[in-house]
């Protein structure tokens, strides 16, 4: 399936159980764990539990996604310029 086959639900990061998997609550109430995407991966950006994020959700199994996007309220960038 390709990412435009793709369910896509907005939802919250809740907890991080390791291994590159994390829990996400959807907007519906439902719980969800998902992986990173290939390109979140090779651009190295990180999510953390708070993160407001956009999971795909195959229509054949809706218990595990893959987080496509992630809006986040609390970002840190250690590279700022500070003035």
């Amino acid at each position: 399936m390709s990412k435009e086959d793709l369910a896509k639900f907005e939802g919250v990061i809740t907890a991080t159980p390791g291994g590159g998997h994390y829990t996400v609550t959807l907007q519906n109430g439902k719980s969800i764990t998902a992986k990173l995407s290939g390109k979140m991966k090779q651009n190295k950006i990180r999510c953390i539990v708070g993160d407001e994020v956009t999971v795909g959700v195959s229509v054949y199994d809706l218990n595990h996604g893959i987080i496509l996007f992630r809006k986040s309220a609390n970002s840190f960038n250690p590279y700022a310029i500070k003035k």
